[in-house]
This record gives C-alpha cells, structure tokens and sequence, in this order.
C-alpha cells in the first residue's frame, strides 16, 4: 500500500479560517505577557496627553470667563435692566440702584412662574420717581431679552442701560447686549455667592461656552 504523506496545509485546510492565527496570537501572548499591556498603557498614556491638556484649557479659560468678577463701575444710566434667571437678590438689587438714583426705570425680565410672588410685588414697586416695566423676552433666552431692550432703548431714546445678572454670565450677556444695542452697557453681577461644585461649575462653563458660541454664530437678527 502506497502511504500518502500530507503536508502542513493540507492538514490545515480543514481548519476555519486565519485558526492558525488565533492559535500564534496565544502563544505570542503567553510567551510575552508584557507586549499587550504595554500597548495599553502607550494607549492610555496617549489619551491622557490629549484629555488633560483639553481640561486645563477648559477649567483654566472657564473660570477666567465665567467665575472671576467682570462688574463694571457703576455710573448713571436711562434704564437699569435685570436679566431673568434665579431669585437670588437681582430683582431688588435692580430696583435698590434705581432707589440710588442710578436711573428712573427698571426694566425687569419676568422668567418666573405665573403668579410668582416674588415678580409679582417688584412689577408693582414702581413710584412718582422710578418707573418699573416687567415683560416675557421672545424669544426666552438672554438674546431676546436684548432685542427687547433695543426696542424699548429706540422708543425711549435710551443711550446708556445697567444690566444685573449672575456674574458668569455677564461675559456672554455683554457680548449679546453689544450685538443688540448700540448705546453703552454697564454689567453688573447680583451681589450673590454660589458654592457651587466641580460638577457644577462644569455644567455651567460649558453651557456658558455653547451659549458663546450660538451668539456668535447667529448674531442679533438670528434669535
């Protein structure tokens, strides 16, 4: 009887596909343990050179941006305008500069619920001597709020407006408040302190990031 010598891939053609390979793979993993965890520790050490430098930027500018004091001096103004937003002392730090005599007109952006008590006395606060105009901005967003003021600016031939709001937003409320108005704008933040977290302080920089960005790209005429 004649004996058929067979070869290494003819032995092997009855295996499923690149099993060969699976099995080299193995061994080469057995024989050098170290080769896999090298490549995923050069892999991680590649993505914390990118990830960590992205955070230092975005805490770094953010709390330039967003956390430091951005107030401006104080000076006499037509209107004084407080931005709608938490009941945290805006509204009657609002009408207290007008009691000051900074200017004759409060102009309040009613963000509250519907018979909020809150906006509901400060709306009828006004007297002989300061007049207090409460509306809805349309759109809701800071952006609205400007067009209203640049419509109320142009019927009252208003040239210079206080604007109150949080203190890391006056950046963004500036920069819209500019696109909007073309007389003078004097920020100032509500004299409020805000222990927020890291958590916290990370949701707001980035929305205050995105709403830069927005600003930018739609300009006053796309609210």
């Amino acid at each position: 009887m004649r004996h058929r010598i067979t070869t290494p891939v003819e032995r092997s053609a009855g295996s499923p596909p690149y099993r060969h390979l699976r099995h080299l793979g193995r061994g080469l993993s057995r024989l050098y343990p170290g080769a896999v965890e090298g490549r995923l520790r050069r892999a991680a050490l590649a993505a914390a050179a990118v990830i960590l430098p992205a955070l230092l930027v975005f805490y770094t500018a953010g709390y330039f941006l967003f956390t430091r004091p951005h107030g401006d001096l104080l000076g006499k103004a037509d209107a004084i305008v407080v931005l709608g937003g938490d009941k945290d002392g805006r509204i009657d730090y609002g009408l207290d500069l007008a009691r000051q005599g900074y200017a004759d007109t409060v102009v309040i952006s009613n963000s509250y619920d519907a018979g909020d008590p809150t906006i509901a006395r400060a709306c009828a606060s006004g007297t002989a001597t300061i007049t207090v105009i409460c509306f809805r901005p349309s759109p809701f967003t800071t952006r609205g709020e400007a067009m209203f003021v640049e419509r109320a600016a142009a019927q009252q031939q208003w040239k210079h407006v206080i604007v109150v709001s949080w203190n890391f937003h006056l950046i963004r409320a500036r920069y819209i408040f500019h696109q909007c108005f073309d007389g003078t704008v004097t920020m100032r933040p509500a004299p409020h302190v805000y222990p927020y977290d890291l958590v916290q302080w990370t949701y707001i920089y980035a929305y205050q990031f995105g709403g830069l960005v927005k600003a930018v790209v739609l300009g006053c005429a796309g609210a």
